[in-house]
């Protein structure tokens, strides 16, 4: 998301820093191109009047003007600017009431309300050791109340029995009371969609609501959808009344304008974003994240707990007591390739450092495929456990074998082979020259000479 705004964004600002002093006129300038780029971002017009408003206040100010890095400053402005359209402070679902608490999913057919009740449902039985209830109100999309079945199987999070013929009303209702028989903490309400907002879908939403009194009542918005996700925002929370909205595909959109402006419409913050298909593919909103994102400034924080949630200890620990050894086989390498793969891969964790134009440049002007990792972990696969564990072994023959399995040529086998040598001889350097010699020498002491 967001990826063509922080490209324009990145352009705009890379030419304020190259500057010394600013006057008025180059503020002006770089916020009418910081406008247009809002503008092609699918921000809403009023939203993007507003907020180009407040920076000139602020860009135009002598504090500014006088800085001894006044680039800088504008976009320390705009950054503080940006967080504040995106809601200042992160937050969450709000749980905190009598259990069985209703949370209440909501919006347009297509959107992945079905998908993201299942992606929440785990992340509360995962995060907050939930005990969750799923159930469908859909009844008018067909094998609707079979599919959220189906991924409560995935996610091993229990629903409610179908009764077939059951009205939406009814159904919510039943939940309910089977939750607060079965000592369930929270039940999420799955209704029915359109195509638009009509009275009739509105209706039947208002009479769940009614019946069930949610304490959430989430939006699933698709994000690609952009000005017309903001207008059913808008709708939504005018007659049935939300308390957040949840992005889905924010993966996808390489714009992300709906985000900038649904916040700032509707005065609804964003709690949750869908960033792949996957159940496990959830992350809270941290609106001063995603500003640094946009101004390419990476999200480090949100790498960090990527990788806390991706990690095994127990296979990380295993790893370290090799590593003190000097051992680092095929198996060690084929295990850090599947973890990057969960942290979103070479592009995903590029997107999250600093400078993540700059670094994903790199990346295409090294015609690094993304796909690399998966190709990398496939041609250890295709090894028996016996040449994983002593790569030594692999000969001519063997190469053209592990070649043939994993769908590659020779060449590639070989790299693979080139990389694991590296990292061995690395490994081994780190042993001979201890703790105390690493924190001497630092990384000059371990890497090759070139």
């Amino acid at each position: 998301m967001f990826e063509s705004l922080s490209d324009r964004l990145g352009d705009v600002f890379g030419k304020l820093r190259k500057r010394g002093a600013l006057n008025e006129k180059d503020v002006g300038e770089a916020l009418r191109e910081v406008r247009v780029a809002l503008l092609e971002a699918d921000v809403a017009l009023p939203v993007v009047k507003d907020f180009i408003d407040e920076v000139r206040k602020e860009a135009i100010g002598q504090e500014v003007i006088r800085s001894v890095s006044p680039g800088q400053m504008v976009v320390k402005i705009v950054n503080d600017h940006l967080i504040k359209v995106l809601g200042d402070e992160p937050e969450d679902l709000n749980l905190s009431a009598v259990p069985p608490v209703p949370v209440l999913m909501v919006g347009l057919q297509g959107s992945g309300k079905t998908t993201s009740t299942a992606k929440i449902a785990l992340r509360l039985k995962n995060r907050e050791k939930k005990k969750v209830l799923m159930a469908s109100l859909d009844v008018r999309r067909p094998a609707a109340q079979e599919q959220l079945k189906v991924l409560g199987e995935q996610a091993e999070v229990a629903t409610l029995p179908i009764v077939p013929g059951q009205m939406p009303v009814d159904i919510a209702r039943r939940a309910m009371q089977s939750a607060r028989l079965q000592g369930f903490d929270v039940v999420m309400l799955d209704t029915a969609g359109r195509l638009h907002v009509d009275e009739q879908l509105m209706a039947e939403v208002a009479a769940v609501r009614d019946a069930v009194g949610p304490h959430e009542t989430l939006l699933v918005a698709d994000a690609l959808t952009g000005q017309d996700a903001v207008n059913v925002a808008k709708q939504f929370d005018e007659r049935i009344g939300l308390t957040g909205i949840m992005l889905t595909r924010v993966d996808g959109d390489g714009r992300g304008g709906a985000a900038l402006s649904m916040r700032a419409v509707t005065g609804r913050p964003i709690k949750l974003i869908g960033v792949g298909e996957k159940l496990d593919a959830l992350e809270g909103f941290h609106p001063d994240r995603i500003a640094n994102r946009i101004l390419g400034m990476g999200d480090v924080v949100g790498l960090v707990e990527k990788a806390q949630e991706s990690i095994d200890e127990e296979e990380a620990k295993k790893l370290a007591q090799k590593l003190k050894k000097g051992e680092f086989d095929l198996e060690d390498l084929r295990g850090q390739l599947q973890q990057m793969q969960k942290m979103g891969g070479l592009e995903g964790l590029a997107g999250m450092l600093p400078g993540a134009k700059q670094v994903k440049k790199q990346l295409a002007d090294a015609n690094i495929d993304p796909k690399m990792l998966k190709r990398q972990e496939a041609i250890i696969s295709s090894m028996t456990p016996k040449e994983r564990r002593n790569p030594k072994l692999i000969n001519a023959s063997r190469k053209k074998r592990i070649a043939a399995g994993s769908g590659v040529e020779v060449p590639d086998v070989n790299r693979v082979l080139k990389q694991w040598k590296q990292m061995s001889v690395m490994m081994k350097k780190v042993k001979k020259m201890g703790k105390s010699g690493m924190m001497r020498a630092g990384l000059q002491g371990i890497l090759p000479r070139m």
